[in-house]
């Protein structure tokens, strides 16, 4: 929670700011999730936020068959058998599980319906950055130079 003008203040993100916390300044925050009236509405915010992470913590169901995990340190999806036969080959993993570091990438590709267009942008673009094989067999066309790492 932040202060602002007018007696106003925000919830405000910010990451490894090292300084007191006296000493910090806007340009140490990248965002911010909207007004909070006071610090009673703060610490609803925190608790409520706090909730929510606790019930996701473990697996996220998209759909039958579709599941995120989340775990200390790592996570990803993992496709039932069925699901993970719809996989482009070239992106399948055998057993069905796909790590969240890149290779998560596949899932939605695989089924768009179930991701925003958010998501899906970000699949496509980790698709095409690494695995630019399978990125030119899905779409039917060569990379020009550049349009990957």
């Amino acid at each position: 929670m932040a202060p602002a003008r007018d007696g106003r203040h925000y919830l405000v993100t910010g990451w490894r700011i090292r300084r007191p916390m006296a000493e910090w300044t806007r340009s140490d925050f990248y965002g911010h999730a909207g007004e909070l009236a006071d610090e009673a509405a703060f610490r609803a915010h925190v608790e409520q936020n706090a909730l929510h992470q606790q019930q996701r913590a473990g697996a996220t169901v998209y759909a039958e068959g579709v599941a995120a995990h989340s775990r200390a340190g790592h996570g990803g999806f993992h496709l039932s058998a069925e699901r993970n036969r719809k996989v482009h080959d070239m992106l399948r993993a055998n057993g069905g599980w796909y790590e969240e570091d890149c290779h998560w990438a596949a899932v939605p590709q695989a089924f768009p319906q179930l991701f925003t267009d958010f998501e899906k942008a970000c699949a496509e673009t980790t698709i095409r950055d690494w695995y630019p094989d399978a990125w030119e067999a899905i779409h039917g066309r060569m990379l020009e130079p550049g349009q990957s790492y």
